[in-house]
C-alpha cells in the first residue's frame, strides 16, 4: 500500500470521464488499498480514482471518522473505520427531497461551498469480490456517494454552485498552479 499524490484543480484529468472496470482483480484491489491509505492520510471521507490519476470507475468512502466530531471532549477512543469500496457505482434512484451540505474536495483544497443534492439515493456497484451490490444512502453518505460518482463523470462539486463563485475558484487555483510551476 502507498499514499498516492492527489490530482489538484486545475488539472484537466479531473474533467475526464472514467472508464468502467471490466474485472475486479488484484490490480483493482491494490488501487483500492492505495486509495484508502491516501484518503485517510489526507484526511478525507471519499476519493474517486481519478483524483489519484487513475481514470477508472472506482470510489472509496468512509464517513465513519466524521463521527469523531460528534464525540464528547476528552473521549480518546479510536473511531471505528467503515471503509466502503464501490466499483462501477451508479445511482439507480434518487429522492425528490433535497438536502444541502457544505462540501469540500481533496482536489480543491481548503474550499467549501453549500451544494444541494437528493437527500437519499440507491446505488448499484460491484464490491471487491466482483459481486453486484446495492445500498440505500442518506445523510452524509448520500452526499459523499453522489460527489464521488460526479468525479467519475468529470463533474466537480463547484459545477453545482454559481458561475461567479466557480470562476473565482478556477482563477484562484489556476494562479496557484502557475506559481507552483514557475517556482514562485
Amino acid at each position: 500500500m502507498s499514499i498516492r499524490p492527489l490530482v489538484i484543480l486545475p488539472d484537466s484529468r479531473l474533467r475526464l470521464i472514467s472508464d468502467p472496470v471490466v474485472r475486479v482483480d488484484a490490480r483493482v484491489r491494490a488501487i483500492v488499498e492505495d486509495m484508502f491509505e491516501t484518503m485517510y492520510d489526507a484526511p478525507g471521507v471519499g476519493l474517486a480514482a481519478i483524483q489519484v490519476g487513475v481514470p477508472e470507475r472506482i470510489v472509496t468512502i468512509d464517513v465513519g471518522p466524521r463521527e469523531a466530531e460528534d464525540r464528547e471532549e476528552g473521549d480518546e477512543r479510536e473511531v471505528e473505520k467503515r471503509p466502503l469500496a464501490l466499483i462501477n457505482p451508479e445511482v439507480v434512484s434518487a429522492s425528490e427531497e433535497l438536502s444541502v451540505y457544505a462540501e469540500g474536495c481533496l482536489s480543491i483544497p481548503e474550499y467549501y461551498a453549500d451544494v444541494e443534492r437528493p437527500a437519499r439515493v440507491r446505488v448499484r456497484y460491484m464490491d471487491l469480490n466482483g459481486e453486484t451490490q446495492e445500498i440505500d444512502a442518506d445523510g452524509l453518505l448520500a452526499t459523499c456517494v453522489q460527489h464521488e460518482i460526479d468525479h467519475l463523470n468529470g463533474v466537480l462539486f463547484i459545477d453545482h454552485i454559481s458561475k461567479l463563485k466557480r470562476d473565482r475558484v478556477m482563477t484562484k487555483f489556476t494562479k496557484l498552479a502557475k506559481k507552483e510551476r514557475d517556482g514562485v
